[in-house]
């Protein structure tokens, strides 16, 4: 693939094979219906990509028009960070839990290293401002939920998450930006029993948004990938 950026050392995990994914395809190419899928080059060449079993000779596009055909209804959106390799990370976790999409407010500009490539898959939206951020999901009947520990927020372990939801990350230590907070529906946080008064961002993120895969998700069927 065109651009293609080198795995991380310790991606995928270091006891399985010493090689991800598979070789040069053996045999004629797949021709009929469904073939329009696969990519040439990768077919040729073989496909080292960290991706699913079922994607494997893939292109991109019909990767993400498969996902696309079984999103899950809730968002995740970023303030602009300082140490902004946090997105990359909150990206590819959203795209392992298959979030509709994924809204940078701010800064365009972040680090996508810490993505491992998954923001191609992921549908990544910038808004100048959360106000902008607020009014679009509102418009697409989805609730606007900041995670902060501030007075009255809601315990994440006891409340209702929405089906339809936007989980807001701000930037770590001060947390959401004043303006964040005026444009949120509701806040949550998340407990702690440490001595810490806050976790790092992203796994807040990864948290926040499993939350809703065990409440909403169908991990009954096939669409689950457990290794």
């Amino acid at each position: 693939m065109p651009d293609q950026e080198p795995n991380a050392p310790y991606d995928p995990m270091p006891h399985g094979p010493a090689e991800v994914g598979v070789g040069p395809w053996e045999g004629p190419p797949p021709t009929g219906p469904g073939a329009e899928v696969y990519d040439a080059t990768l077919l040729a060449e073989g496909d080292r990509r960290n991706v699913v079993d079922r994607y494997r000779y893939w292109s991109v596009a019909a990767i993400v028009a498969d996902l696309d055909t079984r999103r899950h209804d809730f968002h995740v959106a970023i303030e602009n960070w300082q140490h902004d390799f946090n997105i990359g990370t909150v990206v590819r976790t959203a795209n392992a839990f298959l979030a509709a999409e994924v809204h940078i407010v701010g800064n365009r500009r972040w680090n996508r290293r810490g993505a491992m490539v998954t923001d191609r898959y992921q549908h990544v939206r910038h808004h100048e401002t959360v106000a902008e951020l607020a009014a679009y999901l509102h418009e697409h009947d989805t609730a606007l939920l900041g995670i902060d520990n501030l007075p009255g927020s809601q315990h994440l372990e006891t409340m209702t998450v929405p089906r339809r939801v936007c989980f807001l990350f701000g930037q770590e230590g001060p947390g959401l930006s004043e303006s964040a907070r005026e444009a949120c529906d509701a806040t949550f946080s998340i407990a702690q029993f440490g001595s810490t008064r806050s976790i790092n961002a992203s796994a807040a993120a990864a948290i926040a948004m499993h939350s809703w895969i065990r409440e909403y998700a169908d991990v009954t069927g096939t669409d689950a990938w457990r290794g």
